[in-house]
């Protein structure tokens, strides 16, 4: 007798994946695409912000440095006014001590505008020339012949400027 061998039959068996949808993926691909451009939209915004910031910041700390001592100078004006004062006084009849005394103030003036100068600090110049609000206060006007209207015809207080700012308007008396 012949024995049958036994014979195993294997059936192969398929697992089923799950059938996905190509639309899911396309969706869920959309779906990634379109927040990585929101992600890549908002590093270049940052990005722009940040070089804006810090050219901002740039121009604000050149700006404090180019005047940095205005506020020195302009307190220092003052001291300029009153040594005019005291010099101006030397144009009058005085006895020979007084006048002495007086060039030594002098001196001392013209060290104060030489520094002045080299810091950049210049005079404003006004007299006879037409009146420029951006320069000039004016605080008197008067009928003067031989003036044109709207001519600095005295300077009450001398205006100045710092490198390229006003720093003090001059006062000035305008012919009508």
């Amino acid at each position: 007798m012949k024995k049958k061998k036994d014979e195993v039959k294997v059936e192969q068996t398929t697992v089923e994946e799950p059938v996905v949808e190509a639309t899911e993926i396309d969706l869920e691909k959309a779906r990634l695409l379109d927040e990585n451009t929101k992600l890549n939209d908002k590093v270049l915004r940052l990005s722009a912000e940040m070089q804006n910031m810090r050219r901002r910041t740039d121009e604000e700390i050149s700006k404090m440095l180019k005047y940095e001592g205005e506020s020195f100078i302009v307190s220092l004006l003052d001291t300029i006014d009153n040594f005019e004062r005291a010099i101006s006084l030397d144009d009058t009849n005085l006895d020979d001590e007084v006048s002495k005394f007086l060039s030594g103030f002098k001196m001392i003036y013209s060290k104060l505008i030489d520094l002045l100068k080299e810091q950049g600090v210049t005079e404003i110049d006004c007299l006879h020339k037409n009146f420029d609000a951006n320069l000039m206060e004016a605080v008197m006007t008067e009928k003067v012949e031989g003036f044109d209207t709207n001519i600095v015809i005295d300077v009450m207080r001398k205006g100045y400027l710092y490198k390229d700012k006003v720093i003090r308007h001059a006062m000035v008396k305008v012919a009508e």
